[in-house]
């Protein structure tokens, strides 16, 4: 298989690389391939005519899209309409295009879950950049594999955007780094009304292996682990495999407000391909 990576030096696209090493890659970030310029991308795909164009490109810095109107186009080009010239290049050269999506595509409003077909709805400017890109795919090819993932954890990307999960945030939180007289917090206060799957990036790159392998029918997948928890008990987990003593307390989202709203209920239900595997086996074997 002959594979273009776009976001190469992001969390998931170094994932990605480990998970094709042995097929045809090239791998890009932005200063050799930037999604946003619509002539350099065709150019690009007609030199090395790919057979799967996989893009792990996204801007995510979601408090910033809400708060600036700078930070919200640079969203809409991004997430959104380079989507677009992504599709456009890929139906006229044939070429099998793979874009993530994310759970914030959903309002966020019902405790069951969410299919894979359910109704976009976002309450936030951030969901809404995602949503753009959705429709912008399914306008521009019909050979697509959309996979939305949520609560993204594994190793940090190398990119200068790139930014650490949750669950190396948590660890650092506590561990602290005594050599600059920061102490290690014994007690933190988490979110226990905000549920959504947390996705193992290796977990998510095998799924995206096997959705190409397998042949899969085109269309939209769910790639997170399965089950669903809050932040309260994702910390909670991650504190009992490290074996650390810290006091966690549940409270309402009111209590860490942030210019950006979040669902509260965004559960990606995987109805078309085998359950992954859970989260809390996927965390323990990368806490490992």
């Amino acid at each position: 298989m002959r594979i273009v990576i776009t976001g190469a030096k992001g969390m998931l696209g170094q994932a990605l690389q480990t998970e094709f090493k042995d097929c045809e890659v090239f791998a890009y970030d932005k200063e050799e391939l930037d999604i946003t310029d619509k002539n350099k991308i065709k150019i690009k795909l007609t030199e090395i005519k790919p057979d799967v164009l996989i893009n792990a490109t996204a801007y995510n810095a979601v408090d910033k899209i809400e708060e600036n109107s700078a930070d919200f186009k640079i969203a809409e080009l991004v997430n959104g309409q380079a989507v677009g010239y992504l599709a456009e290049s890929c139906k006229n050269l044939d070429i099998i295009l793979v874009h993530y999506s994310s759970d914030y595509v959903f309002k966020g409003d019902r405790k069951s879950g969410y299919t894979e077909e359910a109704y976009n709805d976002p309450i936030n400017k951030y969901g809404q950049s995602k949503v753009l890109g959705e429709q912008l795919l399914k306008m521009g090819t019909v050979k697509y594999y959309l996979i939305r993932l949520s609560r993204l954890f594994g190793p940090a990307g190398a990119s200068e955007m790139a930014k650490k999960s949750f669950v190396d945030i948590m660890l650092d939180l506590v561990k602290g780094n005594p050599s600059a007289g920061v102490q290690g917090k014994q007690e933190l206060d988490l979110v226990d009304d905000e549920k959504t799957c947390p996705t193992y990036v290796k977990d998510l790159a095998k799924f995206t292996r096997e959705l190409l392998e397998q042949k899969k029918p085109h269309g939209i997948y769910h790639g997170a682990n399965s089950g669903a928890c809050t932040w309260y008990q994702f910390a909670e987990e991650i504190f009992k495999l490290k074996n650390l003593q810290v006091k966690c307390n549940p409270v309402s989202a009111d209590k860490f407000p942030r210019p950006a709203k979040r669902p509260n209920f965004s559960e990606l239900l995987n109805t078309k391909m085998p359950k992954q595997r859970s989260w809390q086996e996927a965390l323990q074997e990368y806490l490992k």
